[in-house]
């Protein structure tokens, strides 16, 4: 099949003859219709069409260039501007099965990593098996002096603790007082009379003090105290082999401190004696009383009751006792 179109450079119309007449109807007997056939033009210029749909591969006029340009299009070059080409839609349908890959991959991937998270808590779960087994292996053997330390560490600090609510609480700041007071005039005497006595024995002092604390709470019986202050005694002056106030001093310490009134004064007054009857043996005698200058320094007893006062006195000042400083 081919069509002729007339050339726009030279239009030379060629008119029918009179015995066709195009587009015009024609009436016959009985019969109603149109004659449709196509008008007849001479062309000046030919254009060929490829009529490759119809059965043809009919190229007239059009070199291998301009074909493979057209491609499969029935349309004219010059007319293509005219018609506006819808684009060639994406081709959507493989992307389904990459997806359908992936999810597939991604399942096996998830597989694999539980399995190697399984893999890695039953080691764990095998090392912990382990450690089990050999804290009881050393329990078996160690573990009474263990239970025993754990609970020795655990009473000592429900005794700190107690110790510092009930300093917080109950500290009779007055009482402490006068007992650093007439403790300090015992060591000063000491100290004026044989110099450097406290700095040499402040064990002996420290366990004086926890005796008298020891009594004044009730923890011990009074013919207990008073043997225990004799075993002080003896032991600062036929062990150590120390002088008189030397061993008096730690005994003398405690009874100016926790005893009764009377008790106070009574020892006050036989130490400070017994201070000038040692003072004055020793002038006999020609000795002089050396200047020794050293610091003294504070026994624990006296330090833990000046801290007391202050945490005391703190606390009160403060007016939070209940909420911040006292740990029930």
């Amino acid at each position: 099949m081919s069509t002729t179109i007339p050339s726009l450079v030279s239009f030379k119309p060629s008119f029918p003859s009179t015995k066709v007449h195009a587009f015009r109807p024609q009436f016959r007997r009985n019969i109603i219709g149109f004659s449709l056939k196509p008008p007849r033009f001479s062309l000046g210029k030919r254009f060929a069409v490829n009529d490759k749909g119809g059965g043809g591969d009919v190229v007239v006029g059009v070199d291998e260039a301009e074909k493979e340009a057209r491609g499969q299009s029935t349309m004219p070059e010059r007319f293509r501007y005219l018609a506006k080409e819808a684009p060639t839609p994406p081709l959507r349908w493989p992307w389904f099965v990459v997806m359908a890959f992936l999810i597939y991959a991604w399942r096996a991937v998830l597989f694999e990593l539980s399995n190697w998270r399984n893999a890695a808590f039953a080691i764990v779960r095998f090392i912990g098996y382990l450690l089990k087994y050999a804290l009881a292996v050393v329990y078996h053997f160690i573990g009474s002096p263990i239970t025993f330390s754990v609970r020795c560490a655990e009473d000592l600090f429900y005794t700190v603790r107690a110790c510092y609510s009930w300093i917080i609480a109950n500290a009779p700041v007055p009482d402490l007082t006068i007992i650093i007071v007439l403790a300090s005039i015992v060591l000063a005497i000491a100290e004026a009379t044989v110099p450097n006595c406290v700095n040499n024995q402040p064990y002996v002092l420290t366990v004086s003090g926890l005796i008298g604390y020891a009594a004044v709470r009730g923890y011990i019986s009074e013919p207990l105290f008073w043997t225990l202050l004799l075993g002080v005694y003896g032991f600062s002056k036929f062990v150590k082999k120390s002088d008189d106030i030397s061993s008096a001093m730690p005994v003398a310490a405690v009874l100016a401190a926790v005893g009764e009134p009377w008790v106070r004064v009574l020892v006050i007054v036989s130490y400070t004696a017994l201070a000038i009857y040692q003072h004055s043996k020793m002038l006999s005698e020609g000795k002089e009383v050396e200047e020794v200058e050293t610091r003294v320094r504070l026994p624990i007893p006296l330090l833990f009751a000046a801290l007391a006062i202050g945490l005391r006195i703190a606390a009160k000042w403060a007016g939070y006792r209940h909420l911040t400083w006292m740990i029930v």
